[in-house]
């Protein structure tokens, strides 16, 4: 009956699997899509033995914990403004055997804290989709925390933000790597100009535009 309304599998399973690790998941997260893990490739292949990394607006906890998973001795503050979705990634964490590698605050992004560490890395699948084109998405998509896509009128809102506050936060020669929608390339590139950042942007398996990598210092 739940799979004939349309409700997603995982959320019917409570799990699914995304890079080589296991997932709980519930509607308080956004499923983990297999283009995701892109960004995870980006983040270990930036993320030294030993290094430390942010994840924003971490849900599930997908990208810090498999990247932890798959790195030497790193670690990793996971943030997100919502509560349910900070338990669901403790309880990831705690199932993939990195909870004693992992720290959490609930945030929003719009009312940061400061904060005394500087990271290595700083990663973030932020909501994209423009505001206005949310409820034409697939039905699987209406199970799923609206939050978790909505981008504001074009999709880029919380990339502006994102680009204020992670620089800061930044080891010197640190790297930020943001999931992106398939057609934001040239305006995160051109934020990125803007400010004197450079940026690669890499495609997913489907050869769409996903991954953006930028650096302050260039």
């Amino acid at each position: 009956m739940r799979l004939a309304r349309g409700e997603p599998i995982a959320y019917i399973l409570g799990e699914t699997v995304f890079f080589d690790e296991y997932y709980t998941v519930t509607p308080d997260v956004l499923i983990p899509r297999p283009d995701t893990e892109r960004v995870v490739e980006k983040v270990i292949k930036h993320l030294p033995e030993g290094g430390r990394m942010l994840d924003l607006s971490c849900g599930s906890g997908c990208i810090a914990i498999s990247s932890l998973c798959h790195s030497v001795n790193t670690t990793a503050l996971l943030s997100d403004v919502s509560a349910p979705s900070l338990e669901i990634a403790r309880k990831n964490a705690v199932r993939n055997g990195v909870t004693d590698r992992c720290t959490f605050l609930r945030a929003d992004l719009f009312d940061f804290p400061p904060l005394c560490e500087r990271f290595d890395v700083i990663a973030s699948n932020p909501p994209y989709v423009r505001s206005d084109v949310i409820d034409t998405l697939e039905k699987e998509c209406s199970f799923e925390p609206r939050i978790a896509f909505d981008g504001g009128e074009d999709g880029m809102r919380f990339y502006r933000r994102l680009l204020d506050l992670c620089p800061p936060l930044l080891k010197r020669g640190g790297t930020m790597v943001f999931e992106i929608g398939y057609d934001q390339k040239e305006a995160i590139t051109a934020l990125c100009r803007e400010k004197g950042y450079g940026i690669e942007v890499y495609k997913d398996y489907g050869k769409n535009d996903r991954v953006a990598v930028i650096r302050p210092e260039e």
